[in-house]
């Protein structure tokens, strides 16, 4: 399994801030993006950064394996 965090107006957008995505073997960033943004488009259209196991990756080609964890992030504004 993967664990999944989102945070901020993503988090509020999916309606949730953890879940799990059943691992398949050469799954892609990508892959687990569709998985999300089929139901829950605007979620990832505010999308900033993406890490995988606490690190910031810019590569959605990128091959996940089993027990990673991913989190999506929007950006913030501070004030």
């Amino acid at each position: 399994m993967i664990k999944v965090l989102f945070f901020g107006p993503i988090a509020d957008r999916m309606q949730m801030r953890e879940t799990q995505l059943e691992f398949t073997r050469g799954m892609t960033m990508q892959d687990a993006i569709a998985h999300f943004s089929v139901q829950h488009p605007s979620a990832f259209s505010i999308v900033a950064f993406i890490a995988v196991n606490q690190t910031q990756i810019h590569d959605k080609q990128m091959v996940l394996h089993d027990n990673d964890e991913i989190a999506f992030m929007a950006k913030y504004a501070g004030g």
